[in-house]
């Protein structure tokens, strides 16, 4: 079991190092451009490469997305009331508690623990997080709504596309497959080694409080992924891959929509990195809970 453990976790961990590393070196690396290529770009073919070549049914992937919603509306509910008691602004701890890193980490590992099909439900996650951080995150942070940013989402009309070929058996031509296949490639080595870079540039403040949100984090995700998983009776590959993606650190576009609307930016760049740090310690554990079901 420790072989498997590594063989999951070394490809995150690795890809993630060069990035870092390649930033502590102070070689050039624009996170702006990487993260627009492969919003626009990679991640749309990523997500059009593998839904076309998977036998994942429009009812599974159906399930995964509503179960992700769910997930993602118990965590706001959580999060409120914590934030309230502790009499904190919603606009700068809020997102961090509710979006965690369920594509540059979530898709590689939901990948490597549970192969293709793993992937697939967790594109259906991704879905979900991606969609909701643009707009829901991003009006939590702006103070305002957002839903203009969801229209100019090309990942929306991929996954779109993508569910109707699957629901229709559409037989794509070999040449857009083997392009899609050929540009969706580059995005999870991208991501990893983006993460690194961004992780590299960031800096910690308000340790406690930073290590405090960091923990409650993983184990938000954790316990209400569970608790959805359990209530809609979902099978073990989805109820593992919810609840791996939903466990991930706070997403690192939490950091940039904060710096972005100056809403504490130190302190959720703390989170980013503190959480990112406890959850590959913490990883080991996950998937030894997540793996048996899995089998």
């Amino acid at each position: 079991m420790s072989a498997d453990l590594f063989a999951i976790i070394a490809p995150v961990f690795l890809c993630a190092a060069l990035g870092y590393g390649w930033a502590r070196l102070g070689q050039t690396f624009q996170v702006d451009f990487v993260t627009n290529l492969v919003t626009t770009i990679g991640t749309p073919c990523l997500i059009l490469s593998t839904l076309l070549k998977l036998e994942v049914t429009s009812a599974a992937f159906g399930a995964q997305a509503l179960a992700a919603a769910l997930v993602f509306a118990l965590v706001a509910l959580a999060g409120c009331a914590i934030l309230l008691v502790l009499r904190l602004p919603f606009h700068s701890y809020l997102p961090a508690l509710m979006f965690p890193n369920a594509g540059n980490m979530g898709l590689p590992l939901a990948l490597f623990a549970f192969g293709e099909r793993g992937l697939a439900l967790g594109i259906g996650y991704f879905t979900v997080a991606a969609t909701m951080q643009f707009t829901v995150g991003a009006g939590i942070a702006a103070g305002r709504a957002s839903f203009g940013q969801l229209l100019r989402t090309p990942l929306i009309y991929t996954v779109v596309l993508g569910v109707i070929c699957m629901i229709f058996e559409v037989q794509a031509p070999r040449w857009i497959t083997n392009t899609v296949n050929l540009v969706g490639g580059l995005t999870i080595p991208l991501m990893l080694m983006a993460l690194g870079v961004s992780l590299a540039r960031l800096r910690v403040s308000s340790l406690p409080r930073a290590i405090a949100f960091s923990a409650l984090r993983l184990c938000l995700g954790f316990a209400v992924s569970l608790l959805v998983a359990t209530l809609l009776d979902l099978d073990p590959v989805q109820k593992g891959v919810l609840i791996l993606q939903s466990a991930m650190p706070v997403a690192v576009f939490n950091y940039l929509f904060a710096s972005r609307y100056q809403r504490q930016p130190e302190e959720v760049a703390s989170m980013v990195l503190i959480s990112t740090a406890l959850a590959f310690f913490a990883l080991p554990l996950l998937l030894l809970f997540v793996l048996p079901a899995g089998g």
